[in-house]
């Protein structure tokens, strides 16, 4: 049995996962000691759309490939995986650069160039899909560029801001 622990914005999860060898592709995970049905699409695809069914409700999920958010109809959501088998953590991201996780319309900007930002603070909102999803800083530091304006479309992994 496979135990790691998820915290979901800063809401912590003890998920234990055995045979993943599902015939119906639903394996049970025990989620803070509770049996949960649960089948996900294959997540060879980093930051693509995938699926999750957990019991019987199916989700939508747009999956940072570092694991440090996960993005679905109700939000993004900031993300720390660690894998309790193993002794060390995942370390922080120490990447000064905000690139945008989905094509879309930059709709504000919610920091200025020389302002100082904290770790997982808002920098600017970004439509997508007929919903607006906050991207923000993956370090606390002060935004040394802006490459973004209101009403600017921008594609997959554009550079939006950096921070340094």
């Amino acid at each position: 049995m496979r135990k790691i622990q998820v915290t979901i914005d800063g809401a912590e999860f003890t998920v234990e996962v055995g045979d993943l060898s599902a015939k119906d592709g639903f394996v049970t995970a025990t989620v803070n000691g509770v049996p949960t049905r649960v089948a996900v699409s294959s997540l060879a695809a980093p930051e693509a759309i995938q699926w999750a069914v957990v019991n019987t409700r199916p989700y939508e999920l747009l999956i940072d490939h570092d694991l440090r958010w996960a993005q679905s109809a109700y939000g993004r959501h900031t993300l720390n995986v660690r894998d309790l088998d193993a002794g060390v953590a995942r370390p922080a991201s120490t990447d000064a650069r905000i690139k945008a996780p989905i094509p879309g319309i930059v709709v504000r900007l919610l920091v200025e160039v020389g302002q100082e930002v904290m770790a997982d603070q808002p920098v600017l909102v970004l439509e997508a899909m007929k919903m607006e999803n906050e991207i923000r800083a993956a370090r606390s530091g002060r935004v040394a560029s802006l490459h973004a304006q209101p009403g600017q479309s921008v594609k997959l992994h554009e550079l939006l801001a950096e921070i340094v």
